[in-house]
């Protein structure tokens, strides 16, 4: 009867629940759709509703913050909307251990600044900041199978870096990666914000 049980709540969870094959923020590649035609962006979780953007049948390397319903998030333009996920495929080259994905990047408002890779570093930049490249010391994962969540060490700040939907602030995009950034120095400080995975 557990078995039975414990067997059901997993088919309930539905796929990627149920073989933990990944956990969001990812990239999927658009799937199943013919070439003649296109994946719509939707504005809500719905067949019906409006089109606000829409994704090629080649697309690649498209990021998915969300999933309810048979939905994927994913941003388009200033906003966010929904794909369905049954024309997306996952990509199992994202999270690699102890790494970042090429297109990662992370950012916040209040004051503004950004942190993006450049070769074995990180650049950390902002009105306020002196965007010096800042070599990369460690990249730290949790240890379970591609979790995004990483901490980065550098020279002079550590980022870590969280699943959690998160707001820029400036638009009605949204993103799976929460930010909190701390620099070190005579007066240290830290920084909030998103980081985002889309190439």
């Amino acid at each position: 009867m557990l078995r039975l049980a414990l067997a059901l709540s997993l088919a309930l969870a539905g796929p990627a629940a149920a073989t933990q094959e990944y956990i969001l923020p990812t990239l999927f590649d658009v799937a199943r759709v013919a070439p003649d035609d296109v994946l719509n962006i939707r504005a809500d979780l719905s067949a019906s509703s409006p089109v606000i953007g829409t994704l090629a049948p080649d697309a690649t390397r498209i990021e998915v913050v969300e999933e309810r319903q048979g939905w994927a998030r994913v941003n388009t333009g200033e906003g966010s909307g929904w794909v369905s996920a049954r024309f997306l495929d996952y990509r199992t080259d994202v999270w690699a251990e102890g790494a970042l994905p090429a297109g990662w990047q992370c950012f916040g408002t209040e004051p503004f600044w950004a942190v993006t890779l450049q070769g074995d570093g990180v650049v950390l930049g902002g009105p306020d900041l002196p965007g010096d490249l800042r070599p990369i010391r460690a990249v730290l994962s949790s240890g379970v199978f591609r979790d995004p969540t990483r901490a980065l060490v550098a020279q002079g700040l550590t980022l870590t870096a969280t699943p959690q939907l998160c707001s820029d602030g400036m638009s009605d995009r949204l993103f799976g990666l929460r930010a909190t950034v701390v620099i070190d120095g005579d007066s240290p400080q830290m920084l909030t914000g998103c980081c985002s995975i889309q190439p």
